[in-house]
């Protein structure tokens, strides 16, 4: 399971709208507790690269300076997310092609329907997807 607070899923929303019509991006920083939960004490809104409305890349220099306050902080990657600004929340041939961390939880937003936006999260291990329990606190 991931739990994210509703500020920080705000955060996520408001950023993938903001970048509209490309695909945003951005890490997930956290603590695993002891019944395996994820928690989410930081999302990191990255730059899309790509400007690409259908893929993402991230900046490898922003990546770098997350990965340190990650470490400075004694938190854990715990994934990454990007939006899918016309399609659906589930990975793409090109997400599940990309996803080499099988412990890593890959969040997909989905601005397909605006009245409805859609947030899952995934693991993906050997190209196979399982959805993962996503819950938003106080949301």
């Amino acid at each position: 399971m991931i739990i994210f607070s509703k500020d920080q899923f705000n955060e996520i929303r408001e950023h993938c709208i903001k970048v509209l019509p490309n695909e945003a991006c951005g890490l997930l920083a956290g603590t695993i507790d002891n019944s395996n939960n994820k928690i989410i004490q930081k999302v990191y809104l990255l730059r899309n690269i790509d400007e690409s409305p259908e893929h993402f890349s991230m900046d490898i220099k922003e990546q770098f300076k997350v990965i340190a306050d990650i470490r400075r902080n004694e938190w854990s990657l715990i994934g990454n997310f990007h939006s899918h600004p016309k399609t659906p929340s589930r990975p793409s041939e090109e997400d599940i092609r990309l996803a080499f961390d099988p412990n890593l939880s890959y969040a997909i937003l989905s601005l397909a329907d605006k009245e409805e936006i859609i947030f899952n999260s995934f693991i993906i291990k050997d190209n196979i997807v399982s959805k993962e329990k996503l819950i938003v606190m106080g949301g």
